[in-house]
């Protein structure tokens, strides 16, 4: 590991990054300790935050306001690559850690320091995610984990954080461990930890019980530019803004829920609540439109393509060559996905019932059975000789 004289450390106020900072200062000998938080848009007021770092220890406590980057440079490009990692959790925390490892590193060359530090545990993603992600941009900056290698009970660390000055929790700790950002929630632990038991109400924030849903459907339309979600209901929105608006719709009639065990890269199955209104009826969106306006081949082959880019993001390899190569045709395939997507929401589903595009490929005259059908319906005989012609030659050589 080494040592470190000024350390930058990942920080979000809650009782291990606040411990880390007198750890680090008196257990491994950091002179040093900047903080640095990131707004994604979790909501939370961040400068209690900033001011409770300055209290715990810390010589600076910085805050960045990422939502923007995180909407522009993450979340569309999850969205143009339709990212599903096990064909269902749309990666709103996965997308998140590269982001902060970005500013972390940037902090650390503004500020000279020698490392960076984070309060994540040895049994989780993040912490592959944070460690990868930092060494691919700055090899030669030092990782502390303090949280992976304490030892500490929870009640042990908040004894240990009282020794220096932090104050214990006030309210009673919840059971659940939660992380948000503006692309949803995930939430884990207490009685989730049972794959049996049914999530309660009370872990929802985004979403609501069908029970409360409105009866009447309601419908919104997406535009989408080269993949890129614009409008919203015809009206042109910045990224920011209209992710937080269709949380808003769709989160109104229960829609992106998601309940799921799944397989973490450390080799642990978790079961996993997740939350995500918006990226879940975008992503839903966009592969129809490509439906309208890619080829058959392009379509199916990028169906595996998009299982492997959700699979490298899950596992905290943003910055590595092949998802650079990945991005290169990804972001060749999005060339002619533009369009609108009519998109009907009611007791939880999301229905999509219309597309148009000035690039689509669905011909009506080829597509109809009526009286304007201008299909070959001759050609199809030979085709199908010609097409048959391996299973018939098969066929022969293995009968009996």
């Amino acid at each position: 590991m080494g040592r470190a004289k000024k350390v930058v450390l990942a920080y979000s106020g809650g009782v291990d990054t606040s411990v880390c900072i007198p750890y680090l200062k008196n257990e491994w000998g950091v002179e040093e300790v900047i903080t640095l938080a990131a707004d994604l848009g979790q909501g939370d007021d961040l400068e209690p935050v900033r001011q409770k770092a300055l209290k715990s220890g810390a010589s600076e406590s910085l805050v960045a306001d990422v939502k923007l980057s995180f909407v522009k440079d993450y979340a569309f490009s999850a969205i143009q690559a339709n990212a599903l990692y096990e064909n269902r959790y749309p990666l709103g925390t996965a997308l998140a850690r590269p982001l902060i490892a970005k500013i972390l590193v940037e902090a650390a060359e503004k500020y000279g320091a020698d490392a960076i530090a984070h309060g994540c545990t040895g049994k989780g993603n993040d912490q592959v995610r944070f460690d990868v992600s930092i060494a691919a941009l700055n090899p030669n900056l030092k990782i502390f984990a303090p949280a992976r290698g304490w030892g500490m009970s929870r009640e042990e660390t908040i004894a240990y954080g009282e020794k220096f000055g932090i104050p214990s929790p006030v309210k009673k700790s919840s059971p659940y461990s939660i992380d948000g950002n503006l692309l949803g929630r995930s939430i884990e632990a207490g009685v989730l930890e049972d794959p049996a038991t049914e999530p309660p109400e009370e872990i929802y924030q985004m979403t609501k019980a069908i029970a409360d849903t409105p009866d009447q459907p309601e419908y919104v339309e997406i535009g989408f530019t080269r993949g890129i979600p614009t409008t919203l209901n015809g009206e042109t929105k910045d990224p920011v803004a209209l992710i937080q608006e269709l949380n808003k719709i769709a989160g109104n009639h229960g829609v992106g829920r998601i309940d799921m065990i799944e397989n973490r890269l450390v080799g642990i199955k978790s079961r996993e609540i997740y939350e995500a209104p918006a990226l879940s009826v975008l992503i839903q969106a966009h592969r129809d439109l490509e439906s309208l306006t890619l080829t058959s081949d392009v379509t199916h082959y990028k169906r595996g393509i998009e299982e492997t880019y959700s699979q490298i993001v899950y596992n905290g390899l943003w910055y590595s060559p092949l998802k650079a190569a990945l991005d290169g045709f990804i972001q060749k395939t999005q060339e002619r996905v533009s369009g609108t997507v009519r998109v009907k929401l009611l007791k939880g589903n999301a229905f999509i019932v219309g597309r148009t595009s000035e690039n689509s490929l669905y011909t009506p005259d080829l597509a109809t059975y009526g009286a304007e059908d201008q299909f070959d319906h001759k050609a199809a005989e030979g085709f199908i000789y010609v097409w048959g012609l391996p299973t018939r030659i098969w066929s022969n050589q293995n009968r009996g």
